[in-house]
């Protein structure tokens, strides 16, 4: 649960920075400027993508407690030829 956590905290600072930098970012700027804010945005949405992709696919640790392996017994195990 605490890595759903930061994967929401992650995705909350994200937000907060696009809506920070989104209208002071001229996109059809030409020269660096332009490139700058497109690359900028570019790398925005790859964070956003990484987090929700994370958040939605982690797999649950419930399941995996009762998916865990069975208990070996130390049996002989006989063998057929």
């Amino acid at each position: 649960m605490m890595n759903k956590n930061r994967y929401l905290l992650c995705l909350l600072v994200c937000g907060l920075l696009l809506y920070y930098a989104v209208p002071r970012l001229s996109i059809f700027s030409e020269g660096l400027e332009g490139i700058f804010a497109i690359s900028w945005l570019a790398f925005a949405l790859i964070v956003i993508a990484g987090n929700l992709t994370a958040m939605l696919y982690s797999p649950n640790k419930k399941n995996s407690r009762m998916k865990a392996r069975p208990v070996q017994t130390n049996k002989k195990k006989a063998r057929s030829f």
